[in-house]
Formats: structure tokens, sequence, C-alpha cells
């Protein structure tokens, strides 16, 4: 990368951290995804012996989680929308160091699972990280497909479905000519009793891990529109 493409990409960040901080202040909630609902549950790592080379995705083991199920624009509850999953993994690298996932609505191919995909109902399709991680040595997308026990009927929030019986998603992984790899199994199993405006703010790059972090210009492009959005609405 030369000087140049430095300058001009530090000077998109910039312009992405402001226009995020003005909506956020405008809105008085986060630039994107400003209404949700707060879950609780637990994420099993199946683990496997140097499966990934990576401690935490081959270590066998089991953690709370707080994920945050809502809508990217925010539009009216039965109107489609890009839907956001987010997940914290509590204490995933030792105490008090958490893991955050953050999972948007999405194809699975090799193309559409980096694109944002409407939908009016929660549990009706996939939901990925669109941009990649670093996992061991190579780059691979994540995402959480839900796993639904027949007889399902669609509900257009998680947090109905949630009132009729738990919640499962298989979070999997995958490189460009991969297909997809589980490496664990996300179980939600109430409705958090925090109200949605009192929400943690999920920070999937200060909250990674070693061997598992966002990769790429884009992801450090999100961070700066994610730390924007977190300052204009008074979050630490």
């Amino acid at each position: 990368m030369t000087a140049r493409d430095v300058v001009t990409m530090a000077g998109v960040r910039e312009t992405a951290r402001r226009a995020a901080e003005s909506v956020a202040r405008w809105r008085d909630a986060p630039a994107v995804h400003p209404t949700g609902v707060l879950c609780s549950g637990t994420l099993h790592v199946a683990g496997r012996d140097a499966a990934w080379g990576v401690p935490w995705l081959d270590r066998h083991a089991s953690y709370p989680a707080i994920v945050r199920w809502s809508h990217a624009l925010g539009t009216p509850r039965r109107l489609p929308d890009a839907l956001g999953l987010a997940v914290r993994v509590e204490h995933a690298g030792g105490p008090e160091r958490p893991l955050d996932l953050l999972f948007t609505s999405s194809g699975t191919g090799r193309l559409g699972r980096h694109v944002p995909l409407l939908r009016p109902d929660a549990l009706t399709g996939a939901y990925s990280t669109l941009l990649t991680y670093r996992t061991g040595e190579r780059e691979r997308v994540l995402a959480a497909f839900p796993v639904l026990d027949p007889p399902y009927t669609p509900r257009p929030t998680l947090w109905q479905e949630l009132a009729c019986r738990p919640v499962r998603f298989r979070l999997c992984a995958a490189a460009s000519g991969e297909p997809w790899r589980p490496f664990a199994s996300l179980t939600l199993e109430a409705v958090h009793p925090a109200p949605a405006e009192t929400t943690v703010s999920y920070d999937p790059v200060a909250h990674s891990l070693p061997g598992l972090c966002p990769a790429g210009r884009l992801n450090r492009l999100r961070d700066a529109a994610y730390a924007g959005s977190r300052r204009g609405r008074g979050a630490t």
C-alpha cells in the first residue's frame, strides 16, 4: 500500500466515523440496528483437535452468551429489513475477556454471503459476518444457520419465537471454495431482562481473540463507523 493509499483510507474511515456519529446522535440510538431485543443463551464450541489451528475453536467448551437481535434500518416490524444477530460470548478469552461476533441476514453462496439480505422474519435464512475473519492461516466468513424443529411457523421477531421454544443456531465458517464447516452451536433460551436500549456496545475488533479476528480494509472501515456510532449516542 502506498503512502497515498494510506492517506486516502484514513480519510474514508474518518468520513465513515463522522457520518455514523451524526446519525447516532440524531437517533439517540445506534446508527444502524437502532431497535432490537436482548436474549440470553449458551454457546457451545464443539472442539476438534487441530481442526482450525485456533485455540478457541479447537477447544471443547461452553460459554454464556448475550445476543442482540435487531433491524438494521429500524423498519416497522413486519416489513423486510436487514436483520442483525450480535453475539457476545462471555469469558471466551478468559475472565472479563469476551468475544463479539456480528452477523447480518445474508445468502450463503460464494457471493451472497457478503451481501445483506432483507427479510421479513427472523429464522427463514442464514446470517453471516459479511466480511472475513482471520481463522488461523486463512480468511473465512462466519455464518449462523437457524436449526428449526418441525413444525415451524415463521414469526416476524425472535422474541415471539423464544416465547414458544428455545432458538438454536449452527455456527459455521468457510473460505472461498470451501464448504461450510460447523464450529459451534448457539442456543437462545430467553429474552434478557434488560431493555434493548441498555445493551452493551458490541465491538468485533476490540473483542476478538488470538487467531480469530476481523480481517481486511473493509473491517477497519466498519470499525471506524462503529466507533462513531458509540460516540454519537454517548456509549463507551
